[in-house]
């Protein structure tokens, strides 16, 4: 007798099966449109494209700092408190407010910033903190849940149909999961930025035409079994096969060789995997992909917080200081919402045993957000005079996620149902349910 976990088993069986038949067989894995959920493919209904505000956005790229980001040496300075400031200067921005020293390239495009010092959050460990953020849901056993890029790709469509609608670059592949969307709404995982698109071109020993006799033959061969069974789990794994020979042959794979660009544009945005992966945000903005997420971790700092944020903060600055001024020179920033995000903040109170290191502080910290209609060179949200707590206008993860969605014009509280009939909003659940700053737009 069959029972859950048996089922399960032999389904992921089958699909391994499937991976790796078309990767002998055809010559081509479809393991990059697959992206992080493999084993997790029935889809949930469609929704309609945004019905909501229609503000400027077309795409996202969305910038992870993972570790958790300490605030108080970022983009929420304490000038002349010491005690909580440590060796950290504030500098002056083309904004209406002030940031650390060590980020003086970022304090050059401030008025295009809208720094969010209110933020806080109920997850204080770096997992499920993480989760929250990508997904506006704490953690269940019972489900997965979809990824916030997912949610604005099945909510907005893609508007290039040839290349993934959502792409992660260095980051967990967990957090570009599609939960229970399917496949065709999953993020495409990339490890490092300079590989391009792995594993989407013929392999050497398989020519054009004895190609195209394959996938004939395994059209021929599928045919029966497709009539027999027409479930959604079948029609997405037809349909991800045709689109990996659709981008196979597409012109469009160019927009993931940043080798293309000049030495000194890459040299502009760092010779290191985050710059490097906002030149190719940049790329596949231009191409038409709608969210892009590029991470920059190690900002863990219980020990030594200034030496490894000064080192942190340095490969953000120079990354995100020419992601805005490139988009901003190409017309694209207009219509691109740029997020700097991360779990949760550090403590104000400087360890001293611990070389002076920070620890997890989820009560107040900073986010970023920048471009497509954002009033740039403003503040929302105030923390108390040491960062220790929300002073005014506090801001939660979810709200900061139905913000994404305000500025792409979708009601992040519309609910879709999952599978087994569930409700499920891209701001998150009834009792938590974000609202979006509106007043931080034009």
């Amino acid at each position: 007798m069959f029972n859950r976990e048996t089922m399960k088993a032999d389904e992921l069986t089958r699909r391994q099966f499937m991976v790796n038949a078309a990767r002998s067989y055809l010559g081509v894995t479809v393991a990059p449109m697959l992206g992080a959920s493999i084993a997790g493919i029935s889809l949930g209904e469609s929704a309609k494209r945004g019905s909501g505000p229609g503000k400027l956005a077309e795409h996202v790229i969305f910038l992870n700092m993972s570790g958790g980001m300490s605030h108080l040496d970022t983009f929420d300075v304490k000038p002349g408190n010491k005690e909580v400031q440590g060796p950290v200067e504030a500098i002056a921005t083309s904004g209406d407010f002030q940031i650390s020293q060590y980020l003086p390239k970022t304090a050059e495009v401030g008025g295009h910033m809208c720094l969010i010092n209110s933020m806080n959050s109920k997850q204080g460990a770096h997992e499920q903190g993480q989760y929250l953020l990508h997904s506006s849901y704490s953690p269940r056993g019972t489900i997965v849940h979809p990824a916030i890029g997912s949610w604005v790709l099945k909510m907005k469509g893609r508007q290039n149909t040839t290349l993934p609608g959502f792409v992660s670059v260095g980051g967990n592949p967990k957090s570009a999961t599609s939960g229970f969307f399917g496949a065709e709404y999953a993020g495409v995982p990339l490890g490092r930025p300079d590989e391009g698109l792995k594993n989407s071109k013929l392999a050497d020993t398989v020519g054009e035409e004895d190609f195209t006799k394959r996938l004939a033959m395994a059209d021929a061969l599928n045919k029966g079994f497709h009539e027999k069974y027409q479930t959604p789990q079948v029609k997405a794994y037809d349909s991800l096969y045709d689109e990996a020979v659709k981008l196979m042959k597409s012109e469009d794979l160019k927009a993931f060789e940043i080798s293309r660009e000049s030495g000194q544009v890459r040299g502009d945005y760092g010779q290191n995997g985050f710059g490097q992966g906002c030149l190719l945000a940049r790329r596949l903005v231009e191409a038409g992909v709608r969210f892009i997420e590029v991470n920059l971790g190690g900002w863990d700092t219980h020990y030594d917080n200034f030496t490894a944020v000064e080192g942190r903060a340095a490969v953000l600055d120079q990354g995100f200081s020419a992601l805005i001024k490139d988009l901003d020179g190409k017309g694209l920033l207009e219509k691109t919402l740029v997020v700097i995000a991360t779990e949760f903040g550090r403590t104000p109170t400087i360890v001293s045993e611990h070389s002076n290191g920070r620890d997890h502080h989820p009560s107040c910290y900073s986010c970023v957000m920048a471009g497509a209609g954002i009033k740039g060179g403003t503040t929302y949200g105030k923390s108390d005079k040491s960062g220790h707590k929300v002073d005014s206008d506090g801001v939660t993860v979810q709200d900061l996620n139905a913000t994404i969605g305000y500025a792409l014009g979708l009601q992040s509280d519309k609910v879709l149902m999952s599978p087994s009939g569930r409700p499920f909003r891209m701001a998150g659940a009834d009792a938590e349910l974000g609202k979006p700053l509106t007043s931080i737009f034009v």
